[in-house]
């Protein structure tokens, strides 16, 4: 299925305006659903930009594809908002806004004379503002840095990614920050749909280390369960069993078995029924306490399978499984476009949005700004004279894109 770059249809958070002060994934990941749902976003970047415009190879033009990633649907200004009189531009962009999103170092903005429950709240009382940091204000850690893979490696989360006999590992994406970013829209939707009933706004506090100790489930329920420290498991489920990667003729085929009545359909299948009812594997508790016997079972019939046609049949049969594949192969899937999970609009091509309305669906209408590509604009919007502007450029308050600086594939 195609996807349109514009559509006429209203995205959900039609005439909400949002402010983007933040930087790297966590802040933009949400600034961009929001921006998707037609939110309008304006990301203010310092003169020198979001440090992920230089997080490549691969770039697109001058701009990392990491920074590309995030950061559509946005219109972007370049200002030095450690000067007095780019903070003055922010108080300006303030008057008009029903969101703040910002993910500096806490105690930054109260430097700056912004601090919310002192000066924001008083003067906007409906703004909403949401504050993304490693740790939080306060407490043991409170505003230390974090970054997504320290907080994977302090949260736990290495600690039971990997094989058994193996190091801890990283997960293989930016979980952390990605989840950060889906709490802290989480936070913001919450904190409108209370606007709502109350008129008031709110400050939404979202800790990347908060993000990352509520992913580990379901090891932190376990532990709580039955005292012990989980341990690495490699691909294979602490809870449930089949439901691992099991080899194949060919490639492993991954199995997510998660009730009896899918156990029974697989080993039908497999020309094995009389496993179902084997005493050893007659529930989840039991096929648990012998998954080795298990897996030497299965692993026995599905050496005769090719992994590719054995989990089209199974999943079509009811048994959730599938290959494993490389994200070459996702994105050239017929499924992956058929959910217009690829977005491709004037020669850019990203990721689509997940969320699907029936009568506001996202809309994907601009590409990510080179820095500073809407800074005149917003200037113009709030009414300042072109002599003022010309002030600001010359003493580097603000910045307009230069040429090779233009986003594009």
């Amino acid at each position: 299925m195609s996807i349109n770059s514009v559509s006429q249809v209203h995205g959900a958070l039609h005439g909400l305006r949002v402010l983007d002060l933040s930087r790297v994934l966590g802040g933009p990941y949400c600034t961009q659903a929001l921006a998707d749902h037609g939110a309008q976003v304006i990301k203010l970047e310092p003169p020198d930009g979001d440090e992920t415009r230089g997080w490549g190879p691969p770039f697109v033009g001058e701009t990392a594809s990491y920074y590309v990633g995030v950061n559509r649907n946005k219109q972007g200004i370049a200002v030095d908002l450690s000067r007095g009189e780019g903070r003055a531009l922010l108080w300006q962009l303030l008057e008009g806004a029903d969101v703040l999103v910002e993910n500096f170092k806490p105690g930054t903005l109260a430097r700056w004379g912004m601090d919310y429950e002192r000066d924001l709240r008083p003067r906007f009382p409906r703004l909403i503002h949401c504050a993304i940091s490693g740790f939080g204000a306060d407490g043991p850690l409170g505003g230390l840095p974090g970054y997504d893979a320290a907080i994977q490696a302090m949260a736990g989360l290495m600690s039971v990614n990997g094989e058994r006999d193996g190091p801890a590992l990283r997960v293989g994406l930016p979980i952390v920050d990605m989840v950060t970013g889906l709490n802290a829209l989480a936070g913001i939707l919450l904190a409108l749909a209370e606007r709502e009933k109350s008129g008031l706004g709110q400050s939404v506090d979202i800790a990347l280390y908060d993000c990352g100790v509520s992913l580990l489930h379901p090891h932190l329920p376990n532990y709580f369960g039955n005292g012990r420290t989980p341990q690495r498991s490699g691909n294979a489920h602490p809870n449930i069993a089949p439901y691992d990667s099991y080899a194949t003729r060919t490639a492993p085929i991954f199995l997510a078995v998660g009730n009896d009545r899918q156990f029974a359909k697989l080993c039908a299948h497999l020309g094995v029924p009389e496993l179902a009812s084997d005493a050893r594997f007659a529930d989840n508790r039991s096929r648990c306490a012998h998954r080795p016997e298990l897996k030497a079972a299965l692993e026995a019939r599905l050496e005769a399978h090719d992994c590719e046609p054995l989990a089209r049949d199974l999943i079509q049969a009811g048994v959730p499984c599938g290959p494993v594949q490389t994200v070459d192969a996702v994105a050239a899937h017929p499924h992956t476009r058929h959910r217009g999970m690829i977005v491709e609009m004037n020669g850019y091509r990203g990721t689509g949005a997940p969320v699907k309305l029936s009568r506001t669906p996202p809309t994907y209408r601009t590409l990510p700004p080179a820095l500073g590509a809407d800074t005149r604009a917003v200037l113009d919007a709030l009414g300042i004279d072109a002599h003022t502007q010309q002030r600001l450029f010359e003493s580097g308050i603000v910045k307009e894109p230069e040429a090779t600086e233009i986003v594009q594939n």
